[in-house]
């Protein structure tokens, strides 16, 4: 029975059972009254040239029958993957099922901007995640997940969990691959030691015959099993029209594969399994590397998002009331009290507060705020009860911004190629080419076929990219290596290469130059003052201040030991104090002193720490945030490397330039707020520049993700973590200047193994174009290449050897 192909889906069946249409002398074939309907609706649609789009590509059949729709319409489902805009529009994040190719989105993006009420549909290749903004007044979300479902394709809520999954699932299925790679290899390599010796002393044919059938059985899980990844990338590298280095891999352990197995059964020739072996564990394990480094799959707002408070306490007729963020609407009355974080702009009607907003503009020093200021959301009140109209709802205020603005940014993230990969391009077609021609030539001269293919093969096996594939990822785990034992954890192999290539370097002062705590630089003694009695005083607050000022304590006397204080309590904005031995004891700030009509001379650009004891001052201290250790020497060394430094804070101007002085900046930007900083970066990539960010904060998170490098602090913030492409476990900035001087040596290093990868090949390539070299000569040649690569990438290691 003759086979036709469905005009929609392009599956085969028997021509009997499909659904026939004719339009004057035209045919057309349907598999099912789905592909039909779909065929017929882009038609009408003015969609047609999605067929022109896709190809050849076989689609799933079209589904007729929707599933249960009605729970996409739900309170619950809504409350879940639903957020609302105040001007009434609705926005969903799905991810679509069955998309292959770019005419699939093309396709799903085109249906959903002709459906009325969808205002905006952006669809993700790379993850099929779907952003779509509707209009609930003319459909509902049933109805978009049915309008996608007509042309073929499903869709389902995001969910940050399942994508971590899947993510998991790879990662294990590579390690079990390379787990089998590694044990052949291993295993193979004795077999292969025994037919080497064989060859050059002689060997019983039996005994040969017995070797070649062990390492046909370690050689074959080996290249179907731990191989595969490599017919993968070689089929779609095909299907884009693309010779890639999978497919010369692919190709050349295939024919030597073959060959081998011929020469198994024919007993005639040497066989070539274990060049086989080698070279598919060889060039996997960058495949396994690439794999192993990616970002930690976790969705990095759900992450940022899911640390905050979900409903907060709104006043409403003088009662308290619990309502969800969203709910809350404009001029609401809402209390938090002190350790709970802001998650809605609002302006304070009641009280007076120290609010902790480091996590947003990267000022250590919390900020006094009274009636009639505003507070920004993401800041974390301190140290008393306060009531505050919401100025803005959740979606408008500050916190909800940065998070929209990062996922807009982290899909426009800039890629960086590899060099290798770039090279292996032209390589693989050269080398392919130039195999066929030696095949057809030693044939046509000789007229012998095994000869003329043991020829071919030797120029694919001489050829094969396992130097020019191990020059990078060998080089890069040496780096990576290296870097993990000085703290350095890159995400991914690649940021070597892109930060060795940078030229800007923008740090973040407060935790990145500078330690993030005020610690105290002075002090000014009345009248002896008890340190236990202020010891106890200070450790009962959290406040930065007084923890800066307990710290200092703990190392200026030993064995302190905290006196019995009784009814501690917060002044409001002010400080702390409590009862010892019917005396009031006090500490905190200016505003303190002031409350207390205690008058003196200060230091107005540095924190304060007043110590009172029965409305006496008996001492004040003096706080800042010191720059890190080795800060001023790290500085200067990254700028010997070719970086131009940039300091980016949130503090005021003679602060920053302060602290910039010290370590030895020369361009500063000042009072910035995230998107200022996220601007700065944009400025530099204008520019043409290749940008380093380095921060630890909530307010640096957007500013990380535009960046080329995001660099984080290891006790920095969970969203600057999440975003970062490099942390610095140990948060020393003498770090920072090592990760950059090891990224500089590894990409040298890469340059170098490339240099000598293709030297080898420009070399031997040719004598094996002429039959000199056989592939069993072939395959200890290509070893011997490898074996030089990785030697010369073990020289990284003296990057730092001169250290101590």
């Amino acid at each position: 029975m003759k086979k036709v192909a469905c005009d929609h889906c392009h599956l085969e069946f028997d021509e009997d059972v499909m659904i026939e249409e004719r339009e004057g002398d035209e045919i057309r074939y349907f598999c099912c009254k789905g592909c039909q309907g779909v065929y017929h609706l882009l038609k009408d649609e003015g969609l047609e040239t999605f067929y022109d789009k896709v190809g050849n590509t076989k689609l799933h059949p079209a589904a007729v029958a929707a599933a249960d729709l009605q729970k996409f319409d739900s309170e619950g489902f809504f409350r879940k993957y639903v957020k609302e805009h105040v001007d009434g529009l609705l926005e969903v994040n799905l991810i679509i099922e069955g998309i292959h190719c770019s005419a699939c989105v093309w396709l799903n993006e085109k249906v959903l901007h002709k459906t009325e009420g969808i205002i905006e549909a952006e669809i993700n290749f790379t993850n099929h995640k779907a952003k779509i903004v509707w209009d609930p007044e003319l459909l509902k979300l049933s109805d978009i997940i049915a309008k996608i479902q007509s042309i073929g394709y499903n869709a389902y809520p995001y969910d940050a969990a399942l994508q971590e999954e899947r993510i998991n699932k790879i990662r294990r299925d590579y390690y079990s691959r390379l787990l089998v790679g590694v044990f052949a290899t291993m295993n193979i390599m004795w077999i292969a030691i025994a037919q080497y010796t064989g060859y050059f002393t002689g060997m019983d044919a039996s005994h040969k015959n017995i070797l070649n059938i062990a390492e046909f059985i370690l050689a074959t899980p080996t290249l179907f099993y731990t191989g595969w990844v490599f017919y993968r990338g070689a089929y779609y590298g095909l299907k884009n029209r693309f010779i890639n280095m999978d497919f010369l891999v692919a190709t050349g352990a295939t024919l030597a594969y073959i060959y081998s197995i011929y020469a198994m059964l024919t007993q005639r020739g040497e066989v070539y399994f274990d060049s086989v072996t080698m070279i598919v564990t060889f060039i996997f394990v960058g495949k396994y590397l690439e794999v192993l480094s990616k970002k930690k799959a976790v969705d990095t707002l759900d992450a940022m998002t899911g640390s905050l408070p979900t409903e907060v306490i709104v006043i409403e007729n003088g009662e308290k009331l619990l309502r969800h963020v969203e709910e809350v609407k404009e001029g609401d009355i809402i209390e938090v009290t002190p350790g709970d974080r802001i998650v809605i702009d609002g302006e304070i009607i009641s009280g007076e507060a120290s609010f902790d907003e480091s996590s947003l503009t990267g000022e250590s020093v919390p900020v006094h705020k009274t009636e009639g200021e505003e507070i920004i959301s993401g800041s974390v009140c301190l140290d008393a009860v306060i009531r505050y109209r919401a100025l803005k709802s959740y979606e408008k205020s500050m916190l909800s911004t940065i998070v929209t603005l990062l996922e807009e940014s982290m899909t426009k993230k800039p890629k960086i190629e590899k060099l290798a990969n770039e090279i292996s391009g032209y390589f693989s077609v050269t080398i392919l080419m130039l195999a066929l021609f030696t095949f057809v030539g030693w044939y046509y001269f000789e007229g012998d076929f095994e000869h003329a293919l043991i020829v071919a093969i030797s120029v694919i096996v001489i050829a094969c990219p396992c130097a020019l594939g191990l020059a990078t990822p060998v080089a890069t785990l040496v780096g990576l290596g290296e870097g993990a034992k000085r703290g350095i954890l890159f995400k991914e192999a690649t940021f070597l290469e892109t930060m060795a290539k940078s030229d800007v370097l923008l740090l973040d002062k407060t935790g990145t130059i500078t330690e993030g705590k005020p610690e105290v630089i002075g002090y000014e003694e009345v009248s002896a003052y008890d340190p236990e009695l202020l010891y106890a005083l200070v450790s009962s607050s959290k406040h930065p201040v007084s923890q800066g000022v307990k710290r200092y304590l703990e190392t200026e006397y030993e064995k302190l030991k905290p006196k019995s204080i009784d009814n501690i309590k917060n002044i409001e904005a002010r400080g702390i104090e409590a009862i010892y031995e019917g005396k009031k004891i006090a500490g905190g700030s200016a505003k303190l002193l002031e409350d207390m009509n205690i008058s003196i001379a200060l230091d107005t650009d540095k924190s304060l720490f007043a110590f009172i004891v029965d409305g006496e001052l008996q001492a004040w201290f003096y706080l800042r945030d010191r720059p890190k250790e080795g800060a001023k020497e790290a500085i200067a060394a990254i700028k010997e490397m070719g970086l131009e430094v940039v300091m980016l804070t949130g503090d005021i101007e003679p602060v920053a330039k302060r602290i910039a002085k010290e370590v030895g900046i020369d361009k500063v930007y000042a009072s910035l707020f995230p998107k200022d900083k996220a601007d700065i970066v944009d400025r530099y990539h204008d520019e043409g520049h290749i940008v380093i960010m380095a921060g630890d904060g909530i307010n640096d998170a957007l500013a990380l993700t535009k960046s080329d490098i995001a660099l984080a602090m290891g006790s920095g913030a969970d969203i600057s973590v999440e975003v970062s492409d490099v942390v610095l476990m140990d948060d020393k900035i003498t770090s920072l200047r090592d990760a950059i001087r090891l990224s500089k040596a590894t990409y040298r290093n890469i340059k170098q193994n490339l240099l000598l990868s293709l030297t080898y090949n420009a070399l031997t390539i040719p004598l094996a174009v002429a039959g000199y070299v056989i592939p069993l000569v072939a395959a200890l040649s290509m070893s011997l290449s490898s074996l030089l690569v990785i030697g010369n990438a073990l020289r990284i290691k003296n990057v730092f050897k001169n250290e101590r």
